[in-house]
């Protein structure tokens, strides 16, 4: 079986969440017999070395070609009425590669990253011609068009119009995928409910496959120290806007009150990209600013408690699983843990407000008993649940169907 994967971007290194996800999605492919071919644009030359990074350690075919401008892109994606989305990830030369590949090779299965990546399916002549077409596999990963719909209602003209513009887009993008794709998958339930309610009965299937974690990426320290006062950890891309509202908003709401208990506690925002808010409270308060950072595993370990204030958020996030897997107990809104194998005061400590916040980080601190048995209870679900090739064993049944009528 060869299956042709297109990416938003290059899925390595794997060190954010999209990349992360598709780079073990791949792996888990290859490992499993399936001749892979990775498709991606690229923005900067320096990328070129992870596709061949890619190539070279993992056994994969990969292609790859250059987008033009931003703005022209961007340009583009107006003059077409497509989403901003479409148009950011969008080369004419890889979409002429990739049907290249489709004359000259018997592709099995396509599976795409993203809503953005269609573009590159239904864009296709190739495909239009073929009397037996690939699989068509998509996934969303996250329920886009929501998310821009969640800019747009704290965001000021003319952003707001641009968020609303890209959510109506988005959503009939995703509704297209639905009607003329033959599986699609979100990365948590809440997504999956959400995505048949605004579907209605879409052709194809639609279905959950989380995200798991890799062992011998993250794991706990084997004699962690006592636990007195707070180091607190948070670790995302730090230019992504959840991340940055989140991050304000535990600084602005929570962040004095511990310091008034704890005048020594810590606290590290670990992520590259930092936005000029985030980059200007390093060195204040107690609060350390990392920037991009070579290997995210000694802040886990160095920390006590991660957390996980999201406002704005749709899928897993990565982060606190890795947190589970770290041993590190985790407190989180219900949002940042929505889609998670977890029950606050078991394996978790969840709060929206403010002060349930601080109340949750109160708990950890003041009984080392219960702060023992969160982090006991987060590594066995992490045990249970979340090892990758059990999370995406679903994948392996869905490319293996007949190819089936073309487009």
């Amino acid at each position: 079986m060869h299956c042709l994967y297109l990416a938003q971007r290059i899925p390595y290194p794997p060190n954010k969440g999209e990349k992360l996800r598709s780079f073990h999605q791949i792996n888990f492919l290859r490992k499993n017999g399936i001749e892979v071919t990775v498709a991606a644009p690229f923005e900067q030359t320096e990328e070129l070395g992870y596709f061949t990074s890619l190539a070279q350690d993992y056994g994969c075919h990969t292609i790859s070609q250059p987008l033009a401008h931003k703005m022209l892109r961007y340009l583009s994606g107006l003059a077409q009425n497509t989403s901003l989305s479409e148009a950011h990830f969008y080369s004419a030369g890889l979409q002429q590669q990739i049907d290249t590949l489709l004359q000259q090779q018997d592709i099995d299965a396509i599976v795409c990253t993203a809503s953005s990546m269609a573009n590159y399916v239904f864009r296709s002549q190739v495909l239009k011609q073929k009397s037996g077409r690939p699989r068509l596999i998509m996934d969303f990963m996250d329920m886009d068009s929501h998310k821009w719909h969640q800019y747009s209602l704290n965001a000021k003209l003319p952003m707001r119009w641009v968020y609303q513009r890209e959510a109506s887009l988005v959503k009939k993008l995703e509704n297209r995928v639905g009607d003329q794709f033959d599986a699609c998958f979100f990365v948590a339930e809440p997504e999956t409910t959400l995505y048949k309610q605004q579907a209605g009965q879409p052709a194809a299937r639609v279905l959950s496959i989380g995200n798991g974690i890799d062992p011998a990426e993250f794991y706990p320290l084997a004699h962690p120290s006592e636990v007195q006062t707070p180091h607190l950890l948070f670790a995302g891309v730090m230019d992504y806007t959840p991340n940055v509202d989140a991050m304000l908003w535990f600084y602005q709401q929570v962040w004095p009150r511990i310091l008034t208990i704890w005048p020594d506690a810590t606290l590290t925002i670990a992520g590259m990209n930092p936005t000029p808010s985030i980059a200007r409270l390093d060195g204040t308060d107690n609060v350390r600013v990392t920037g991009f950072v070579e290997d995210i595993l000694p802040y886990f370990h160095q920390s006590n408690v991660f957390v996980a204030p999201f406002r704005i958020a749709r899928g897993i996030q990565n982060k606190i699983l890795q947190a589970f897997a770290c041993g590190l107990p985790v407190v989180s809104t219900s949002m940042g843990a929505e889609g998670i194998r977890c029950t606050p005061g078991d394996n978790i400590e969840v709060g929206d407000e403010p002060d349930e916040m601080f109340d949750a980080i109160k708990r950890l601190m003041d009984a080392p008993s219960h702060y023992q048995s969160v982090r006991n209870n987060a590594l066995a679900t992490i045990d249970e649940h979340y090892s990758w090739e059990g999370i995406l064993a679903p994948l392996l049944e869905l490319l293996s169907k007949e190819k089936v009528k073309p487009l």
